[in-house]
C-alpha cells in the first residue's frame, strides 16, 4: 500500500518548499504576520481567494522548510497571530 488511503503520514524530503495558506480579515495584517514568522525576502506571497462577503481573504506564503520541526514551528507561529484565524 501507498499514502492516502491507508491514513500513513506523506513521505516529504527536507529541505523542500512548503505552502501555508493563511486567512484572516486583513491582507496587510496578515502581511505583517508573515513577516514575523519568516524572511520576506526568502518567500513567495501570492493572493488568494476573497470569501463571498468580502470579510475574509487568503494568501499563499511558500517558503523552503529544512526539516518537520521547522515546517510545524512555522505553522504554530502563524496559526498563534491574531490576524491570522485559520492556517491551510
Amino acid at each position: 500500500m501507498n499514502g492516502g488511503a491507508c491514513g500513513c503520514k506523506p513521505e516529504i524530503h527536507y529541505p523542500c518548499r512548503w505552502q501555508y495558506r493563511l486567512i484572516g480579515e486583513e491582507r496587510s495584517a496578515i502581511v505583517a504576520a508573515i513577516g514575523k514568522v519568516v524572511d520576506m525576502a526568502a518567500c513567495v506571497i501570492a493572493d488568494g481567494n476573497v470569501s463571498t462577503g468580502g470579510r475574509y481573504l487568503s494568501l499563499t506564503v511558500e517558503t523552503t522548510v529544512a526539516d518537520e520541526a521547522e515546517r510545524l514551528r512555522l505553522y504554530q507561529r502563524f496559526a498563534a497571530d491574531p490576524a491570522v484565524k485559520v492556517v491551510l
